[in-house]
This record gives structure tokens, C-alpha cells and sequence, in this order.
């Protein structure tokens, strides 16, 4: 496997409010479940004031010891209380974690849904330009790190914000001339946070980036084990995988040089407040002027306010680092790549498919290499039920003339016809259910057999079923495996071998039963006796259906109704095959004698 450099990506835009308002989008998702996230938020702050009345009980009981008590409570009463609350605490802090797991799996559990539904619905030259990795990572690790932010980060982040208003709130009332000195901490820390925080959300969605880049070479590679083992380059695939792991390490570490400033900031900031504080509390109790539980309540309060303080900064760099993550995952959800399923304004078309296949004067070029002519002038016609073929060299078209017909790609001059209605004017889910596709190489799903063969009809019997893998010469293999129909066919069907995979895929085809078969070199990769017992399920599934076979051997067409010959994306000869070989210097000749030669 050649090493693949990724595109160079524009600068990304700084955080603005529309990016913010943007990104803050995922939070519809959480939404559905108001009432019961905001009855945990509710929750949350009755547990929080809960426990900052449980750190101030101390206090008053010392200040009882030294018979200055604010409530009249003796200390036996005063533990009591604190009893009581901390025996409060315990159901309050159960409902609240059991209420927001409920909102946040549930709402990820949708945005997974709707996400991987817009996935695919898009188009096929998305495809071409994402890499499956980094597609993969937005619906896992993105998604994973916006749920920790609902599951714990955001409920801490709003906890820690109560504590501390709480905390300042009872320091102002009671000891206002320390609480003035602790409050000019404030405005430092917060421009800190405004500072650092957006290097770090910029440096977490560059990890993240790094990050679905390893996915990639790690499912390109296992993908393609074989071939790696093959070509004895487990060494190059190590090598390639540990430099993109080693640049997702230095920005890491970059984000953690980052943090740790942040933190010992903050932590400087913090401590060198809290001693100066403590010292002239300790002057005021000197002077008489502060009774020593206040002291002690003061102190309390002051540490419970230093490090809420600290933990709200690793709080903030984590929700930071979730906008960057949904940043990411609305730019699948806003991507205007997707397939447009509803059929053109015109259309009018509603009887069922008879198979008349026309391409008239069509041309084409790949939306991601605009500059080069695929397809030039393509006129072609096929009759329902007839049998079309597509030879050529490797790159001449055949295959983007199938996938035009499909509706991958629209075309960029001329038009396709489906018994005498532009393709465009069927709607998609109707249009490509009465087309059945079988490519040179089947990837089969890694489930059963069954599951693979009803693909093509989920509600298929038994019975349809068993007669789909009769008539594509898959019934007998099937049945000698001891599990049958409910065999697991492994990761791509790797469990069956390449015939056997490719009579399931035709299985499947003929229990679509569409009336368009679109056949892609289907027996290319196969032996001998392989492609003798494939070619005659392939004949069964033709048969009264219009089917346009591409094909390399020229063996497999020579009983088509007509073939055609592709050179450079044009037409240049067509007919049946004994008309095209009785051509001398033809194109299709040329071939002709060159395969039956040497198979003789």
C-alpha cells in the first residue's frame, strides 16, 4: 500500500459566535428531554446547596464550643442536621446521575441515528473525497466525547458554578472584609480562560483530525491484510501507522503544555490568594473581631472555592474540546452532498418498469477531476429484455456508464432514459428498487447467509429465499454447511470463497427480481469452474430481465443481443458478436482473436 499524504485543509476559522451558536446546534438533540434534564439540573441544585450547608455546620459547632452560636443549636442538634443531610444527599445524587444518564445516552443515541442516516443519504463523490476512517471517527470518538460532556462534564461545569456562587455568597455575608480580598481573583482567571481556551479548542480538533487519520491506516491495512502479508510490508504499514500516532502524540502534547500553563496559572493564582487570605484571617481572630468557626467555616469555604475554581478550568477545556467535536459532526449533518431521492419537477411517472434503456449523446467528467472527459457522445440502446454488453480496456468508461445509469453521478450533457423517461424524474428509492447490481468483487455483510441473500427482500419467505439460492447454483453449498442458511459468512464474507460469495450476491440479486441487471466483470476473479457454474446462475438471473454486462471475457458475450465497444469514453464500434468479428482490423476483432488465441 502506497503511502497517502492527506489534503492540505484551508485554515480552519476562528471561534465566533456563529461557529459557537453553530456547534451549540447538537444541543437540540438534548433538548427532546428538557423537562427531564432541567428537572436534573434542579436537582443538582438542591444537592449542591445541600452540601454547601453540610461545610458550614462545623463551623457553627465550634463556634457553640466557644459559646458563640449564631442558631441556638447545641452541638448534639448540629450533628444531627448534618446526619440528616448527608443521608438527603445520597438519593438526590443517585436520581440525578440516573436522570442524566437517561438524557444523554438517549440523545446521542438519536444524533448517532441521525448522523449515520445523513451518512447515507450522501452522495457518492463524498464518499470519494472522505476517507471511511475519518468518517468513522466522526460517529464514534466525536460523538463519545460530546456524550461525556452531558453525561458528567456539563453537570460538574454547572456544579462547581453553584458551589462557588454559594461559597462566595456565604463568605460575603459573613466575612465580607476577606471576601473582598478573595474576589479579585476573578477577573484574572477568567481572561485566563478566554486565552487558553481558544488554543485549546483549536489544538483538540487538530488531535482529533490526527486522530480519525490513524483509524484510517489502521482499516485501510486490515482491510487489505492479504495483500500486506503478501507484499511482506507489515514494516512499512508499523512505520506509517507510528508517524501518524507520533504527530497525534505532539499535538497532544502541545494541547497538555497548554493545559498544564492554564492549570498552574490558575493554581498559582489560586493558592497564593487563599494563604493571604488566611492570614489575615488569622489577624481578625487575633483581634477579636472574627470568632475562631467562623475562621474555620472561612477557611473551609475559601479551599472548596480554590479548588472549584481549578477543577472548572479542566471542565472548560473539555467542553471546549466537545464544541470542536461537534463542530465536526454538524459538518456532516449541514453537508449539502446528499442524494437528492425525490424525483424531478416534471415527473409523471408511476406505471412499473418495462426496461427500455437509452443514453443519448452523454457526457461526463468526475466532479473531483472536472478537467477530464470520461465519457464523450455515448449513444446506446437497450430493449426490455435484452442482453447489452460493455468491452473495453481498463479506464475506458464501461463502468461510469453503469454508475450514471444508477444515479451516482448525474450526467453533464445529454440524458438517460428509462422507457422513454429521464432518470431524473423517477424518485431514487423506487428508481434504483427495480435495478440489481452484481460487482466483479462481492463484499458480503458479516452476518448469515440468509441475512445476506434477504438483503435483496426483507421480508422474504423461506421458501423465496431457498429458491433464490436454487437458481443461482447456491443452494447446494448452502446446504452442505452444518449450519445451512444460518452460516456466518465472516468480515466480508471472508468464510466463503470467491464463487461462493459471488452466487450468494446473485441470490440476492434474483430475489430483488428487478427489471434492470447491471453485471460488472461478475466472473473476472473466478477459475474455471467457478465461472462455468456462476455464469449459469447469471443466465438464470437475465433471463426476461434488461441487463448491461461489462465483461473482460469475451467468451461470456458472445451471445448477447448487441455489444459495444469503449475506447477513451466514446462508442467506436457496435453490434453483435459475430458481426464485430467479421470486421478485419475492428476493435472488437483485435480482441476477439487476441483472447481465443491464447485459449487455444
Amino acid at each position: 500500500m502506497a503511502a497517502t499524504t492527506p489534503p492540505t485543509e484551508a485554515p480552519k476559522p476562528r471561534l465566533s459566535k456563529a461557529r459557537l451558536r453553530r456547534s451549540l446546534r447538537i444541543f437540540d438533540y438534548v433538548w427532546q428531554y428538557r423537562w427531564l434534564f432541567l428537572l436534573s439540573f434542579i436537582i443538582l441544585g438542591l444537592s449542591s446547596l445541600v452540601f454547601l450547608t453540610i461545610l458550614q455546620l462545623p463551623g457553627e459547632a465550634l463556634n457553640v464550643y466557644q459559646g458563640e452560636g449564631k442558631y441556638g443549636l447545641t452541638i448534639d442538634e448540629i450533628f444531627t442536621v448534618l446526619a440528616v443531610l448527608i443521608v438527603a444527599q445520597a438519593p438526590l445524587s443517585f436520581l440525578r446521575v440516573r436522570i442524566q444518564a437517561i438524557v444523554s445516552e438517549r440523545s446521542m443515541a438519536s444524533l448517532r441515528k441521525d448522523l449515520f442516516e445523513k451518512i447515507l443519504r450522501l452522495n457518492i463523490p463524498f464518499f470519494e473525497r472522505s476517507r471511511v476512517g475519518e468518517i468513522t471517527s466522526r460517529i464514534t470518538n466525536d460523538i463519545t466525547q460530546i456524550q461525556g460532556v452531558f453525561a458528567l462534564t456539563l453537570t460538574e461545569f454547572a456544579r462547581q458554578i453553584i458551589i462557588l456562587v454559594g461559597a462566595i455568597a456565604y463568605i460575603l455575608v459573613t466575612m465580607y472584609q476577606l471576601a473582598l480580598v478573595s474576589l479579585l481573583v476573578f477577573p484574572a482567571v477568567v481572561v485566563a480562560a478566554m486565552f487558553f481556551g481558544k488554543y485549546l479548542r483549536r489544538m483538540t480538533k487538530e488531535r482529533q483530525e490526527k486522530l480519525a487519520q490513524s483509524n484510517v491506516i489502521v482499516e485501510e491495512t486490515l482491510q487489505s491484510i492479504s495483500t500486506v502479508k503478501a507484499y511482506t510490508n507489515e514494516e512499512f504499514e508499523l512505520q506509517r501507522y507510528g508517524r501518524s500516532i507520533d504527530e497525534t502524540v505532539a499535538i497532544s502534547i502541545r494541547t497538555a503544555n497548554v493545559r498544564g500553563l492554564f492549570s498552574a496559572f490558575i493554581v498559582t493564582v489560586m493558592f497564593g490568594a487563599l494563604f493571604y487570605i488566611i492570614y489575615r484571617a488569622i489577624l481578625l481572630v487575633q483581634a477579636g473581631d472574627l470568632p475562631v468557626g467562623d475562621l474555620f467555616s472561612f477557611v473551609v469555604f475559601t479551599a472548596m472555592i480554590g479548588a472549584t475554581i481549578a477543577s472548572l478550568g479542566t471542565f472548560y477545556t473539555e467542553i471546549v474540546a466537545a464544541l470542536g467535536a461537534s463542530d465536526r459532526v454538524i459538518d456532516i449533518l449541514d453537508s449539502e452532498d446528499y442524494e437528492h431521492a425525490e424525483a424531478g419537477a416534471g415527473a409523471q411517472v408511476q406505471h412499473a418498469f418495462e426496461g427500455a434503456i437509452r443514453y443519448e449523446n452523454v457526457a461526463f467528467a468526475y466532479p473531483t477531476r472536472p478537467d477530464v472527459t470520461v465519457l464523450r457522445d455515448i449513444d446506446l440502446y437497450a430493449a426490455p429484455g435484452e442482453k447489452i454488453a460493455l468491452v473495453g480496456a481498463s479506464g475506458s468508461g464501461k463502468s461510469t456508464i453503469v454508475k450514471l445509469l444508477l444515479r451516482f453521478y448525474a450526467v453533464q450533457g445529454g440524458r438517460i432514459t428509462v422507457d422513454g423517461n429521464d432518470i431524473g424524474d423517477f424518485g431514487l428509492e423506487a428508481y434504483r428498487d427495480s435495478l440489481a447490481l452484481v460487482p466483479q468483487e462481492v463484499l458480503l455483510f458479516g452476518g448469515t447467509i440468509r441475512e445476506n441473500i434477504t438483503y435483496g427482500k426483507l421480508d422474504a419467505t423461506e421458501a423465496e429465499i431457498r429458491e433464490a439460492a436454487r437458481q443461482a447454483n447456491a443452494l447446494d453449498f448452502i446446504d452442505g454447511f452444518p449450519e445451512g442458511m444460518d452460516t456466518i459468512v465472516g468480515d466480508r464474507g471472508i468464510q466463503l470463497s470467491g464463487g461462493q460469495r459471488q452466487r450468494v450476491a446473485i441470490a440476492r440479486a434474483i430475489l430483488k427480481d428487478p427489471k434492470i441487471l447491471l453485471l460488472d466483470e461478475a466472473t473476472s476473479s473466478l477459475d474455471a469452474e467457478s465461472e462455468r457454474v456462476v455464469q449459469q446462475a447469471l443466465d438464470n438471473l437475465m433471463r426476461g430481465r434488461t441487463s448491461i454486462i461489462i465483461a473482460h471475457r469475451l467468451a461470456t458475450i458472445r451471445d448477447v443481443d448487441r455489444i459495444y465497444v469503449i475506447e477513451n469514453g466514446s462508442i467506436v464500434e457496435s453490434g453483435t458478436h459475430g458481426e464485430l468479428s467479421a470486421i478485419p482490423h475492428g476493435a472488437y476483432s483485435a480482441l476477439a482473436r487476441l483472447q481465443f488465441d491464447l485459449a487455444e
